[in-house]
C-alpha cells in the first residue's frame, strides 16, 4: 500500500515538472515585443483658446424723434442703406391742448399789441410829416411799430409749430421729419404707421424709429472663462468662424477685455471685443452666433512631434524621447520643447528631422469578438 502511494506522489511530480516545462517552453516561443518609430515632422503649431459669442456693428445709432406724435409715414425699411440727411420717417404731432391755447392766446395778444401800435405809429407820421415832432420821436415809433409786427408773426409760427409740429420757414429743421444722422444700413425699424412716438428729452428716452449702423465695422463680441483670462492679453490676433458663413474664418485683434467678471450659471465670465479686419469686404450680418479662436502663440514650419511619444523623468520631470539606435534598441535623448498645441509639440532642441522616435505608448489591437 505504501509503495502504491509514493507511486502515485512520484507520478504527480513528474507531472508538474513536465507541465512547467513545457509552459516555459511555449512563453520563450512567444514572439518579442516590437516598437514601431515615427520621425519628426515640419508643422505650424498654434496655441489658442476659444471664446463663444456674436457678430454686431461696432456702433449702432439709434433714430429717435424731438417731438412727440404719430407715424404718419415710414420711408425706409430693415435691409436699406442711408445716407446722413436721408429722410426716414414723417410725424403727425397730435397737440397739447394746453399748449395750443396758450399759443392762440399769444397771437391774440400780439394782434392787440400791433394794432395799437399801428395807430400810434400812423399818428406820429402825421405829427412829424408836418413838423410837430423831431425824428428822433418818429425813429421810436417807428421802431416799437416794426418790432411789434415781429412779435406778432412769431406768435403766429409758434401756434403752427404747436399745432402741426412744423411752420413755413424752417426747411430742413422742421421737427416732423426725421432724418438720418449717420451713414450706414438699416438694422431694425421697430415702429408702423399709426404707431405713438414719445420725444427724446433729458427725462426720457424716446421711441426708437430706426437702427442703423455701418456694416463695414464689425466687431466679434463674446466672453471668456476665469480659468482663460489670465492667458490673453489686447492685441493677441483672433481667427472668427461665423456658424452661417461655412469653410471661411476672418482676421480680428483682440482690443477689449472687462476688467470685471459676470457670473453666469455659477461660472465667472468676461467680456472681450474684437474688431474685424476691413479688408474683408464679405457681408456678415449683425447677431450672428460666432466663435473665436485667440491665438496664444503661434510657431510655423518648426520642427515637431506628437506629444504622446514623450516621457518625463520622474525625478526632474523634464521631458526626453527613446531614439532607435539598431534593431530594436534605443537610448535616452532629452530635449528642448516649444510651443505646444495639445496634440504637436515644437521641438527646439535635442533631436533632428531624421530621429526614429520609439513609440512607447502604443496601444494594444482590440480583442477580436466573435458571435455565435
Amino acid at each position: 500500500m505504501k509503495k502504491f502511494v509514493t507511486i502515485i506522489i512520484l507520478v504527480l511530480i513528474a507531472v508538474t515538472f513536465v507541465g512547467a516545462l513545457y509552459y516555459l517552453y511555449q512563453k520563450n516561443q512567444q514572439d518579442p515585443v516590437v516598437y514601431k518609430t515615427e520621425q519628426p515632422t515640419e508643422e505650424t503649431i498654434v496655441k489658442k483658446t476659444v471664446a463663444t459669442g456674436k457678430i454686431v456693428p461696432k456702433e449702432e445709432v439709434l433714430i429717435k424723434p424731438n417731438i412727440s406724435g404719430i407715424i404718419d409715414e415710414i420711408f425706409i425699411e430693415a435691409g436699406d442703406r442711408v445716407k446722413e440727411g436721408d429722410l426716414i420717417a414723417k410725424i403727425r404731432v397730435i397737440p397739447n391742448v394746453s399748449s395750443l391755447q396758450s399759443a392762440k392766446d399769444a397771437v391774440a395778444t400780439a394782434k392787440i399789441n400791433l394794432d395799437n401800435e399801428k395807430k400810434i405809429y400812423n399818428r406820429q407820421k402825421e405829427l412829424f410829416n408836418k413838423g410837430v415832432i423831431s425824428a428822433n420821436d418818429f425813429d421810436n415809433a417807428e421802431t416799437t411799430y416794426k418790432r411789434a409786427e415781429q412779435n406778432y408773426r412769431s406768435a403766429q409760427q409758434n401756434y403752427e409749430i404747436v399745432k402741426t409740429g412744423t411752420t413755413s420757414g424752417i426747411g430742413a429743421a422742421a421737427n416732423t421729419l426725421i432724418r438720418s444722422t449717420v451713414t450706414g444700413m438699416v438694422l431694425d425699424v421697430p415702429v408702423k404707421t399709426g404707431n405713438q412716438v414719445i420725444e427724446s428729452n433729458n427725462f426720457n428716452d424716446g421711441t426708437t424709429i430706426a437702427t442703423l449702423a455701418d456694416v463695414n465695422k464689425m466687431i466679434f463680441e463674446g466672453k471668456v472663462d476665469e480659468s482663460e483670462v489670465g492667458k490673453i492679453k489686447e492685441g493677441l490676433p483672433l481667427e472668427i468662424t461665423v456658424g452661417a458663413i461655412e469653410n471661411k474664418s476672418f482676421d480680428a485683434v483682440l482690443d477689449y477685455i472687462a476688467p470685471k467678471g459676470v457670473e453666469e450659471n455659477g461660472a465667472i465670465q468676461f467680456e472681450i471685443k474684437g474688431t474685424l479686419d476691413k479688408a474683408d469686404t464679405t457681408f456678415i450680418r449683425a447677431g450672428l452666433s460666432a466663435n473665436a479662436s485667440i491665438i496664444l502663440d503661434k510657431a510655423e514650419n518648426v520642427l515637431a512631434i506628437k506629444e504622446a511619444l514623450l516621457q518625463f523623468d520622474e525625478q526632474t520631470k523634464e521631458p526626453y524621447v527613446e531614439v532607435m539606435t539598431g534593431d530594436q534598441q534605443f537610448k535616452r535623448q532629452d530635449i528642448k520643447l516649444g510651443v505646444s498645441d495639445g496634440i504637436n509639440v515644437e521641438v527646439r532642441d535635442g533631436i533632428d528631422k531624421n530621429a526614429k522616435i520609439k513609440v512607447w505608448n502604443q496601444l494594444k489591437p482590440a480583442p477580436v469578438v466573435t458571435q455565435n
